[in-house]
């Protein structure tokens, strides 16, 4: 069902971001069209150059290119994506998005996106149960977005607990899952 489909992939900073590489490669595996932004504390975690070759697309970072200003629109992007995933979902960027922050290019293309938005929270176990976080979930989900689930499992911290972005193949199942039921239902009404 990921056949033809946009989808921007959205990549924040965290330690879960290595993942981003095998989830970019089975969406494109799959057909889709994958388009990554990165918020500027993610390229600490894995390198453009590493998501670029995997989407076969240049990586969008910034506002602009600043060797030939060439203008990288949220507004363009929303309007293309069939589907926006953000994947790791740091708590950073999780509170500015409940929040309406729009302070980077992946937060302005997220609050002009007109498609559905997939979130792969990735913290520390103790970040994701604070109650700011648990509050800036359930606003994340009244706004519509959908929550995949992190796993339980050992942490980047050395602990053992729930904070795991949840694996590649089971992301790709969500939006497969999704699509799936949205052709369905497109099937019914014609």
């Amino acid at each position: 069902m990921l056949s033809g489909k946009n989808i921007i992939v959205g990549v924040t900073g965290s330690i879960a971001a290595y993942k981003t590489a095998s989830l970019i490669r089975l969406l494109v595996k799959e057909g889709a069209s994958v388009k990554v932004v990165m918020t500027p504390l993610s390229r600490e975690f894995i390198t453009p150059l590493t998501l670029a070759t995997l989407s076969k697309n240049p990586v969008m970072t910034d506002f602009f290119d600043p060797t030939n200003g060439d203008w990288n629109s949220h507004v363009d992007l929303g309007l293309w994506a069939d589907a926006m995933l953000i994947a790791p979902a740091s708590a950073n960027t999780m509170a500015k998005m409940a929040a309406g922050i729009a302070d980077n290019l992946l937060l302005t293309t997220y609050l002009s996106a007109r498609c559905q938005v997939f979130i792969a929270p990735a913290m520390d176990m103790d970040m994701l149960n604070h109650p700011a976080t648990q509050r800036n979930i359930k606003t994340l989900e009244s706004f519509g977005n959908t929550i995949l689930e992190p796993a339980s499992g050992e942490l980047a911290s050395g602990l053992t607990g729930k904070g795991r972005m949840a694996e590649p193949e089971m992301v790709v199942k969500a939006l497969d899952d999704y699509f799936s039921t949205t052709q369905k239902k497109k099937s019914i009404h014609i």
